[in-house]
């Protein structure tokens, strides 16, 4: 009788055993669920942040260039500010007793006409900065727009010569500013910023005019010398000859040419023989606007 409760205490202890060891190979697997789970959860997250990684070669090169062209735009929007209108003589000067003095200056007024766009490009590719001051009434169709917009996306500022170009002595205050402010409107609304120079059809400013483009902070500016309106010079070799060999190209000469064909022709040849002579081409973006603290 005890030997059979002996063998019954044996039998009751190895159960309890083998249900211990059961309950201990259930607690080891657990973890290994809870870790996979864990990393589900991880992946999850990594998709929603794209490590950089896991990018494709052209998705990098594109980030790349990204980064590049944005830091291309900061470098060409950063031009120092060293020279004004003088606005005796209408040249260009250094603001500082350090700055280069034989410069000049070259403006294209009656834009964008006929040949604004292909001057445009001429000046692009001998690297020649410009001020194209246009008139409003060739900005009334979605051509001249995109004509403006080319010649502005080329790097060229652009000037306000009023809307369509009368004399400002011969009308009212109240005409001359709406002659002003609207083309601003306009080619704030095709480009995106207003104009920051002004230039009076004729040269002929007024009290007013002068007070209008101060509000609207525009430099006034008239020239220095011009030709190509003139009968004699409406030829590109001719053009071309007076423009370099004129007495009145002095240091800073503000050049006034208008968009015409025979002025387009010539105009490689004027860039060149200003080079020959030692000029250099003012950044009308360096030019002290109204209200630059300097």
């Amino acid at each position: 009788m005890k030997k059979r409760h002996i063998w019954s205490l044996f039998l009751v202890l190895g159960l309890i055993m083998l249900t211990a060891c059961q309950d201990e190979e259930t607690s080891e697997e657990n973890p290994q669920q809870d870790e996979t789970e864990d990393v589900t959860q991880s992946d999850e997250t990594a998709d929603d942040t794209t490590p950089e990684e896991d990018l494709s070669d052209d998705d990098q090169s594109e980030a790349g260039d990204d980064v590049e062209e944005n830091e291309t735009n900061e470098v060409e929007e950063t031009v120092e500010v060293s020279y004004q209108i003088n606005q005796g003589n209408w040249r260009v000067e250094p603001i500082s007793d350090e700055g280069e003095s034989k410069v000049a200056l070259l403006t294209i007024d009656d834009a964008p006409d006929q040949h604004a766009v292909e001057m445009a490009h001429i000046l692009k590719e001998l690297d020649v900065p410009a001020i194209f001051f246009v008139n409003g009434h060739f900005l009334e169709t979605e051509e001249k727009h995109e004509n403006l917009k080319e010649i502005h996306e080329l790097g060229f500022s652009i000037g306000n010569h009023t809307y369509n170009h009368p004399n400002l002595k011969d009308i009212p205050v109240e005409e001359q500013r709406e002659q002003l402010v609207s083309l601003n409107d306009k080619v704030e609304e095709i480009i995106g910023e207003r104009p920051t120079f002004f230039r009076a059809p004729f040269g002929a400013n007024t009290e007013d005019s002068l007070a209008i483009a101060e509000e609207e902070n525009m430099v006034v500016m008239n020239w220095t010398y011009g030709y190509d309106w003139e009968k004699q010079y409406q030829d590109s070799e001719a053009l071309a000859d007076i423009m370099v060999n004129t007495e009145f190209l002095n240091d800073g000469a503000n050049l006034l040419m208008h968009d015409r064909e025979w002025t387009k022709n010539a105009l490689e040849t004027i860039v060149t023989g200003l080079r020959e002579k030692g000029y250099t081409f003012v950044d009308p973006q360096a030019i002290k606007g109204v209200g630059d603290d300097i």
